[in-house]
């Protein structure tokens, strides 16, 4: 098969597939600059023309809350990201529809909208409160990221000192009540001990809503081998992320000598954008993007996200295996710089040899049956309550 023939037929099972992507931080966007998703714009990652353009069928929009807000802040914050995305979602309701359901997505990919799902990201943002958790639920939020950076009061985090050895007894209620609600746990950002509690608490199978392969790339916030096949046999998927920082490791050691530089740069940051995070991200973007050029750090091929898909079904086989791109959260990879470009991914795993049907899962229709069996098994939990 000649370039122009491959490129035609991964375009032609891309566009006749549900992409779904588990993890984008847009919301940031949304809430501090008040952008607009129906412009395509010159920043960011993520607008409904790129989200055409690159196929996107679903997106969970990421409610994410900095470790430094805590207690009732916190709420207030990943509620002020909620209001954004529906009010963005409202005025554009030809091309978007909030989705809390399997079975709404199917249906926005059959009026040829796009289904927004909504996830927390930093389990500070119910402040120990399951009324808290319970009322996100109710207006909409599915999936919750457990931890962020820091350990919470009841969860420890792959990126600091553990505090609890895993999750604490009320870590357990949480997610206990989040297999009663049909809500998604999100291990993303967990440490390993926390990753083996939950899997041993949930009856329901859990996600990494952005994680890539420790093998691969040995950064803590990935998942080694070993915590890919748990996840797996408990019926999981592990959603690739496209952080240059998690597919890299050539790219993770340059940035760590780069350590002192990238305080100073997100200082400076800090001191000019203040509370905006969609700003600072940006800014660490071309930060990122200008050191590459000065030869500072190594420049990353997209290519690399498809050896980490590849590696995730070597390890988990081809049903638990999606992708979280961390859209406007992370630094992008050449030639993945946003939703547009998804469509290249497919051409890579084709390349690969990967089959149609299995493409179809990675893109999308694993993520879907995880969110439906999370669903079944809420439905079943409640009835036993009765």
């Amino acid at each position: 098969m000649c370039a122009d023939e491959l490129s035609f037929r991964a375009r032609k099972i891309h566009f006749s597939s549900l992409v779904f992507d588990t993890h984008a931080d847009t919301a940031q966007r949304l809430f501090f600059d008040q952008f607009d998703l129906g412009k395509r714009d010159a920043e960011g990652c993520i607008d409904i023309p790129r989200l055409r353009e690159g196929g996107v069928g679903a997106v969970f929009f990421a409610l994410w809350v900095p470790v430094e807000i805590m207690g009732e802040a916190a709420t207030r914050r990943a509620s002020d990201l909620l209001n954004a995305v529906v009010k963005q979602i409202e005025i554009h309701d030809r091309d978007l529809t909030l989705a809390t359901s399997s079975k709404e997505i199917r249906a926005a990919q059959a009026e040829n909208k796009i289904a927004v799902l909504l996830g927390i990201e930093g389990g500070h943002a119910i402040d120990n409160d399951l009324a808290i958790l319970r009322e996100f639920h109710a207006r909409g939020v599915r999936y919750m990221t457990l931890t962020h950076n820091a350990a919470t009061d009841w969860a420890d985090s792959s990126n600091d000192t553990p505090r609890h050895n895993g999750l604490t007894e009320f870590g357990k209620q949480v997610i206990r009540e989040m297999n009663a609600l049909g809500m998604l746990v999100d291990v993303s950002h967990v440490s390993d001990a926390a990753f083996y509690d939950v899997l041993e608490t949930s009856r329901a199978p859990v996600i990494a809503s952005h994680s890539c392969c420790r093998t691969l790339c040995d950064a803590p916030r990935n998942l080694d081998d070993a915590m890919i096949r748990a996840l797996a046999s408990r019926g999981g998927v592990i959603h690739i992320t496209f952080h240059k920082g998690f597919l890299s490791q050539e790219y993770a050691n340059a940035a760590r000598a780069l350590t002192s530089e990238n305080d100073s740069r997100e200082q400076a940051a800090e001191n000019a954008f203040g509370e905006n995070e969609a700003r600072k991200m940006i800014d660490g973007q071309r930060w990122s993007d200008e050191s590459i050029c000065a030869g500072k750090l190594p420049q990353v091929s997209w290519e690399k996200i498809v050896d980490h898909i590849e590696h995730a079904v070597i390890i988990a086989g081809v049903d638990h295996v999606g992708i979280g791109s961390d859209f406007d959260g992370a630094f992008m990879p050449a030639g993945m710089e946003d939703a547009s470009k998804f469509p290249f991914l497919t051409e890579g795993l084709l390349r690969r040899g990967f089959g149609e049907a299995d493409m179809k899962k990675i893109l999308g229709e694993n993520s879907l049956r995880v969110l439906a069996d999370a669903e079944r098994v809420g439905q079943l939990l409640r009835s036993e309550k009765f």
